[in-house]
């Protein structure tokens, strides 16, 4: 089984110095049939204008992933933690018994895009943990590159999560097959592009849920950027 959601039907807020899509239900934008998929709880695609950011603010008990795409993203953390996520990062913040960060576009003429994703952990109330790895776009380019995994292999960066994530460039004929646990489910979501997966045509923006099948088949991209999810049931 699989569901293609198209880009469109994301939420959207605008906020003047933010604009952001939302793949599942946030903040103000609520929609019972995707409040989650699996473990994955939020993918919201950020535009930050230049100067802004996001202030101060808590979490608890969830694994944040940012994934830098154009500018560059600030961060600092009450774990002494200063960043800056340039495009090619991935960033793993474990906010398990509490932390406070803050996420800032400090240029003065550039948008930072980037996407924020959050995975609910398998394990609650750990101390807190940052990680960040560069992901040299050689490793993307024509194969789906592990960048997230549970125990930190291939040079992931490590999450407390039964979630896998893996990023790709896809061009021409270059082409990929993951194969994944029918009992698990996956998540597709194309950044940028076109691409076809599992038969599906999918644009910028779109999305592909999938449930009970084997293999997540990818091919036929145009200067495409995906994330491939392996999550749990």
């Amino acid at each position: 089984m699989h569901l293609l959601r198209k880009s469109q039907d994301r939420g959207y807020a605008d906020h003047g110095w933010l604009k952001s899509f939302h793949s599942f239900s946030f903040a103000g934008y609520h929609d019972p049939q995707f409040m989650g998929w699996g473990n994955l709880r939020v993918i919201n695609e950020d535009r930050v204008a230049a100067g802004m950011g996001f202030g101060k603010h808590g979490h608890r008990n969830m694994e944040i992933i940012s994934y830098v795409l154009s500018g560059e993203l600030a961060h600092e953390d009450s774990m002494g933690n200063v960043k800056g996520i340039p495009p090619g990062d991935i960033q793993r913040m474990s906010a398990g018994t509490g932390v406070t960060h803050s996420e800032f576009n400090h240029a003065k003429d550039q948008t930072t895009h980037f996407l924020q994703i959050w995975i609910e952990p398998n394990v609650l109330e750990i101390t807190p943990g940052y990680e960040q790895k560069t992901i040299p776009l050689e490793d993307k380019q024509g194969k789906l590159c592990l960048v997230a995994s549970p125990d930190g292999e291939n040079h992931s960066v490590k999450i407390h999560a039964d979630a896998k994530i893996y990023a790709g460039l896809f061009n021409g004929n270059q082409s990929a097959i993951l194969a994944i646990n029918p009992k698990l489910k996956a998540y597709v979501h194309l950044i940028k592009g076109s691409l076809n997966v599992n038969g599906n045509s999918l644009s910028t923006g779109d999305a592909l849920l999938i449930e009970g099948e084997t293999k997540i088949q990818i091919k036929d991209g145009g200067n495409a950027e995906v994330l491939v999810f392996e999550l749990t049931a």
